[in-house]
């Protein structure tokens, strides 16, 4: 069931089709301007990225049932350094 627009369109484009090389299929210019575009859109978002990544400061919290240890841990360290 094709619409008349469909049917339109098909017999409007299938002599254009004919005229092409059937074994040679490019994505011409259209294609490399869209492909340009992207890979531009890509590269701003990858810097744009790279900069908020360097603005964060983040300190993991020690977790609640090894603080304690890991002060005494790193203390005893300090005193056999002086030591």
């Amino acid at each position: 069931m094709m619409s008349a627009t469909s049917t339109l369109a098909m017999t409007h484009l299938v002599p254009l089709a004919k005229d092409l090389d059937e074994n040679k299929v490019t994505p011409g210019v259209l294609g490399f301007i869209v492909f340009a575009v992207i890979g531009a859109a890509v590269w701003l978002l990858m810097k744009s990225m790279n900069k908020h990544m360097k603005r964060v400061n983040f300190e993991e919290a020690p977790e609640p049932g090894k603080a304690p240890a890991a002060a005494s841990a790193e203390g005893t360290k300090s005193e056999e350094r002086t030591a």
